[in-house]
């Protein structure tokens, strides 16, 4: 295993930005960037033997500053939206920044994605980043200090530890917004991908894409991916929820079974897998449903609709005003602790 470090960028301020790449023995190799302790490419082969990056992004910083949407970036303190942009915990009502159509709180206002990160070399196959967000930022209370590890193994898994502790009560929720196509190309959309994953229910959503409150049964709808389906196959269908959110972009409630990964997905031609495993109750599907080609990503291509797609590790959307979803609440001094892993190879 080998780390190399390169320049990257300054940002505006004039803080460096750097690029981590750790290659494996297997021609995987990761990399990383310290704005937003970002996953910043994945090159993996594909059955043919030719190497291509699986994530839709950025060449360059500019494009990580002026049109991104989250591509690869850590996002917190609170991950997904927040009804109203507030919440109540410990009987005080907290305001937090109302950053999406001025009525939702949504990625903590980019706060985690848009900071440079600190970052060590762990291992020789591990970065560590470590943040420290200042109380009140974004309306949340307490000095919160997180850290993120990526690990790139021999058997090819990206392993995404994220811990984290607050000196106040607080909610917590971290995920990382990647997306892939494991076509190896933004030439082609993600539709033909083939998904299946461990989830019997998944969480409807209103008009301003957040939680109804209900937990639905995926069986009999278009949502129902536990049997293997092409992400395409049932994308359009006449469903108000997938009319609402102009594709998925919804969480799926995680039944974890033992030996299995949480979601599987293959891509026919390139013979690409992607499985991802995690400990948290939730992952958030979304399709790229709001790219439309107006931005130029990788290798100057543009992003068009359904570029890629998401796999966002988290607890429910909107947990701090949902009582019957699984909690988020951490107290001061408690630990925030998850492990996401996205394993890849070939099928023949």
């Amino acid at each position: 295993m080998a780390i190399s470090v390169s320049h990257y960028g300054f940002m505006p301020d004039g803080k460096e930005v750097k690029l981590y790449s750790i290659s494996n023995n297997n021609d995987v190799t990761l990399q990383l960037i310290n704005l937003g302790a970002t996953l910043q490419s994945l090159y993996t082969p594909d059955k043919y033997g030719r190497v291509n990056d699986i994530t839709i992004g950025f060449d360059s910083l500019y494009g990580h500053l002026n049109f991104t949407d989250y591509q690869g970036k850590v996002v917190g303190r609170y991950a997904n939206r927040i009804a109203n942009g507030s919440f109540s915990l410990g009987g005080k009502k907290y305001q937090l920044t109302q950053n999406e159509k001025d009525k939702t709180c949504l990625h903590s206002a980019g706060e985690f994605s848009d900071a440079v990160w600190d970052a060590i070399i762990a291992d020789d196959n591990a970065v560590e980043f470590s943040y420290t967000s200042p109380d009140g930022t974004s309306g949340f209370e307490g000095n919160l200090t997180a850290k993120v590890r990526y690990t790139l193994t021999e058997d090819n898994k990206v392993v995404i530890e994220y811990s984290a502790v607050c000196d106040k009560d607080t909610v917590m929720n971290f995920t990382n917004h990647v997306y892939f196509n494991l076509n190896g190309s933004a030439m082609s959309d993600v539709l033909d991908h083939e998904m299946q994953m461990n989830a019997s229910h998944y969480v409807p959503i209103d008009a301003d894409s957040i939680p109804t409150g209900e937990i639905r049964e995926v069986k009999g709808t278009a949502f129902d991916f536990n049997a293997p389906c092409t992400i395409g196959k049932r994308i359009y269908d006449n469903d108000e929820q997938l009319t609402l959110a102009r594709g998925y972009d919804h969480n799926f409630c995680l039944c974890h079974k033992e030996g299995e990964a949480d979601a599987t997905v293959k891509e026919p031609v390139s013979g690409r897998v992607l499985k991802m495993y995690t400990d948290l109750p939730g992952v958030q599907l979304y399709t790229g449903n709001f790219l439309d080609g107006s931005v130029i990503g990788k290798g100057g291509i543009p992003i068009v609709k359904h570029a890629g797609f998401c796999l966002e590790t988290q607890f429910y959307p909107d947990s701090p005003n949902q009582p019957d979803f699984p909690s988020c609440v951490f107290k001061a001094g408690e630990e925030f602790k998850s492990t996401t892993v996205f394993a890849v190879s070939v099928e023949e």
